[in-house]
């Protein structure tokens, strides 16, 4: 199957909390950093989701915002420290590029918020992905 999502990361499943209809499941990426991502019950279930189960997080290039450094007081609970790649602007939005520790995430932001960011090859970003916006596939 082939996915329109730029963004895919490899990983395990470190733990599995259910709640009443959801549950979070915390993965370490294969480059040491975790996130968490918040889906379904039924689909901890249908995907046999469990400590130690190999899966790839995804995220919308959409779904993906930047920071110049970690952001205290934000509900936002994944916060992947990076370096931006590349950056392609175009008349209103950018892609942004950021290597992180096992992986590589794209960003699309507007313009304006480069500049205003600041954002060049080689510069340092903390990648911000709320854990609703991350789904899971095991491989």
């Amino acid at each position: 199957m082939s996915l329109s999502i730029r963004n895919q990361i490899p990983g395990t499943v470190t733990a599995v909390t259910p709640g009443a209809v959801m549950a979070t499941v915390k993965v370490r990426l294969d480059g040491g950093q975790d996130l968490i991502a918040a889906i379904t019950l039924e689909a901890v279930k249908d995907l046999g989701l469990a400590e130690g189960t190999a899966v790839r997080a995804m995220m919308k290039s959409t779904e993906v915002a930047l920071a110049t450094s970690r952001v205290a007081g934000v509900s936002i609970r994944n916060q992947l420290p990076g370096t931006v790649s590349d950056v392609a602007t175009g008349g209103a939005m950018a892609v942004v590029k950021v290597t992180v520790d096992g992986g590589e995430l794209t960003a699309a932001i507007t313009k304006d918020a480069v500049g205003d960011l600041g954002l060049r090859t080689g510069s340092s970003v903390v990648a911000l992905i709320k854990s609703t916006e991350v789904s899971l596939a095991t491989v």
